[in-house]
């Protein structure tokens, strides 16, 4: 149970990351100050902050023209998805979630 709890909270961080990301890359972006490299807001997303780097794209109206993060946030949320689910009903290991 421990570490459901430890994952959840990793990916709330993540996600709060991921979203506040896209934020400030926004503002220093209308600014035209340093920005926050594009791998910088693909890996947020990797690790685990896609639901958030999404959000914080809509919300934010930011990356919403380049086609590689139009596709490819969406694509790595697929791809962690079916992961989760593969791992959680495909695996040797017995995960409990309750």
């Amino acid at each position: 149970m421990v570490v459901v709890g430890i994952i959840a909270g990793f990916l709330l961080i993540m996600n709060l990351i991921g979203f506040f990301s896209m934020g400030i890359d926004k503002k220093r972006a209308t600014k035209k100050m340093w920005r926050i490299p594009e791998a910088t807001l693909f890996m947020i997303a990797i690790l685990g902050g896609s639901v958030g780097s999404l959000a914080g794209m809509r919300f934010f109206h930011h990356k919403t023209r380049h086609w590689y993060f139009v596709y490819g946030m969406p694509t790595i949320l697929i791809i962690q998805i079916v992961a989760t689910i593969l791992l959680l009903f495909y695996s040797p290991i017995q995960f409990y979630i309750m």
